[in-house]
């Protein structure tokens, strides 16, 4: 074994079993959830977002580090789910950033790049909290460089990192007194300590299980193409003639020497001048490769343009105009590993899509949203497109990037509608051509509320600001129930038992889901409310429905109460209070 010098062999191990270890543990870290809310997810984040990196990295058989590790990172990039998996991406993407240059790293060069990945996550945040997986990335990386510059010897410099990282998640309570209050660590930096384990298992050689996708990850991101039509249109609504760029193109430039040496490759005006040849663009790039799909009617020209970088490799030319020829004659078509197509005896293409069909429209509304009842709320209010996800489910970063390439607009806006997803919106933001606006939405009240100051004829810049300022006016409220036994300000809450939640904050809790609900309310509401909405979950009756409506109405006559079934899991009710 070599315990000075870290190839992409062995880097691969390494990761392979991290994602083991985190893979065994997602439930426990799943538990370490501050609220003991049925979403606590950051294990479930974590594990799904190093799977994507996991598949990207199996995909090369490499000695050379710099390119496992750009693997790794673009797997993760695109992957990555909640606040916590977009961490993780950023964490190994400085580190790849640090080593994508070198065939082996030393001890050193591994601290360095531990530290790099650190500095890249803080500033991926904008408002970073400490007692998080930053503060823990942090100590970890600062023990790394401290003992490496004694140390030669990689495995006696993981595992002190490790040690480190250990004392600064046990001091997370310390610095963040939620969780003291709640008597947990942080999740997101129990996780990582789980990875870095891994790690050390395989620096020291010993026996770790086959990494092995989570059932709760079954997708194998191979192209460019499936990430860009994952949602199925249904083509025989559309004509054959009226597909303007006829060629789904996809390749991959392995940019030349001259470039690398000068790291003169400039992305954006790649993107731009590429853009000229067609639509439903899509560019990822590292120092050393960039992956392209583009719709074009001249790819020939597309391929010359991209030569000029450097060499072309694992090209794929689909005719789509064929394609949606046998979709109107319910023939359908798909594609096998090898990217040949064949004949699928009428089921739908999963990499079909009508994107080139569209006409281009001024904005593209994205939400996400659970529940049958909302997305067809958030539909009537001029979404697009309703990712399903939320609570329990936070979509990756490929999903919203998906989402906005189906639809064809000159500009969108995304409505994340949960804390847990704003980073990955933010994150898509940077994957595409257009102009795009996050609304850092919260709740559902809040994505509704800032629809309803959308004006389509106003700029980008003009929404942004007024969907913002509209999220100050309106309160959310959610009833769900407790997990586990926990305390919260001086509350004492048993598993089982239900929760009123206020804008993140636990408001009351008993063993009666409709005096909780009622509990809430009456924290919630006060002079300054006319309007409160009800949107119910699949789990609430009509009597529980009626008997909570006769209570407010009693309570508050003056108050205007409308009721929506929102269908959502895991929620009993929604409020939403406007001002």
């Amino acid at each position: 074994m070599n315990d000075r010098q870290i190839d992409g062999k062995l880097f691969t191990q390494m990761v392979l079993a991290g994602a083991q270890n985190l893979n065994r543990h997602v439930k426990d870290v799943d538990a370490l959830n501050v609220f003991p809310v049925p979403d606590g997810d950051t294990g479930t984040n974590m594990n799904l977002s190093l799977t994507s990196g996991v598949n990207e990295l199996k995909k090369i058989n490499t000695d050379h580090i710099g390119k496992a590790a750009g693997a790794l990172a673009k797997g993760l990039l695109m992957g990555a789910r909640g606040n916590s998996g977009v961490i993780l991406s950023q964490l190994f993407r400085g580190f790849s950033k640090y080593v994508s240059n070198f065939e082996t790293i030393d001890s050193k060069q591994f601290a360095d790049a531990l530290k790099l990945g650190v500095d890249t996550a803080y500033k991926a945040v904008m408002k970073p909290v400490e007692g998080t997986i930053l503060t823990v990335s942090r100590e970890a990386a600062r023990e790394a460089i401290k003992v490496a510059r004694r140390e030669t010897n990689i495995v006696k410099v993981m595992e002190e990192t490790i040690a480190k990282g250990k004392v600064a998640l046990l001091k997370t309570p310390d610095l963040l007194p939620v969780l003291k209050e709640v008597g947990v660590v942080d999740a997101g930096g129990q996780g990582l300590i789980f990875i870095y384990e891994g790690f050390l298992a395989a620096l020291k050689g010993e026996e770790t299980l086959q990494f092995e996708e989570s059932v709760m990850e079954n997708r194998e991101q191979t192209s460019l193409a499936e990430m860009a039509h994952k949602h199925q249109p249904v083509q025989a609504k559309l004509s054959t003639e009226e597909i303007e760029f006829g060629y789904c193109t996809e390749f991959i430039v392995g940019l030349n020497e001259q470039i690398i040496k000068a790291k003169s490759f400039d992305e954006i005006e790649f993107r731009k001048n590429i853009s000229k040849f067609g639509d439903s663009l899509l560019v990822v790039a590292d120092d050393e490769i960039v992956k392209v799909h583009i719709h074009a009617e001249h790819p020939g020209d597309v391929l010359n343009f991209a030569m000029n970088f450097g060499s072309l490799h694992k090209i794929k030319i689909d005719n789509m105009r064929e394609q949606h020829s046998h979709i109107v004659l319910g023939e359908g078509y798909y594609h096998d590993t090898a990217g040949n197509v064949e004949s699928s005896n009428g089921k739908t293409e999963e990499n079909m899509d009508d994107e080139a069909t569209k006409e281009v429209q001024p904005y593209g509304i994205i939400a996400v949203a659970l529940g049958e009842g909302i997305s067809e709320i958030f539909k009537s209010l001029g979404v697009d497109i309703v990712i399903s996800g939320g609570q329990t489910m936070n979509p990756s970063t490929e999903d919203i990037v998906n989402a906005m390439k189906e639809v064809h607009a000159e500009k969108y806006i995304i409505l994340p509608n949960n804390s847990n997803i704003i980073l990955a919106a933010e994150q898509a933001q940077k994957l595409v051509d257009q102009p795009v606006a996050v609304i850092p939405s919260k709740s559902i009240p809040q994505g509704m509320t800032a629809l309803l100051s959308f004006n389509p004829n106003a700029s980008l810049e003009e929404n942004k600001e007024l969907m913002v300022e509209a999220l100050a006016h309106v309160k959310t409220g959610q009833v769900t129930y407790a997990v586990r036994d926990s305390k919260f300000e001086g509350m004492e809450i048993k598993a089982g038992d239900y929760l009123g939640i206020a804008d993140g904050k636990i408001i009351s809790t008993s063993n009666d889901m409709l005096e909780t609900s009622f509990m809430l309310l009456k924290e919630m509401i006060d002079t300054n409310q006319e309007i409160l909405t009800i949107i119910y979950g699949e789990d609430v009756n009509v009597e529980q429905l009626n008997e909570l409506e006769k209570r407010i109405s009693e309570t508050y006559p003056d108050l205007e109460v409308e009721i929506h079934n929102g269908g959502q899991p895991l929620y009993y009710f929604i409020f939403s209070l406007e001002e």
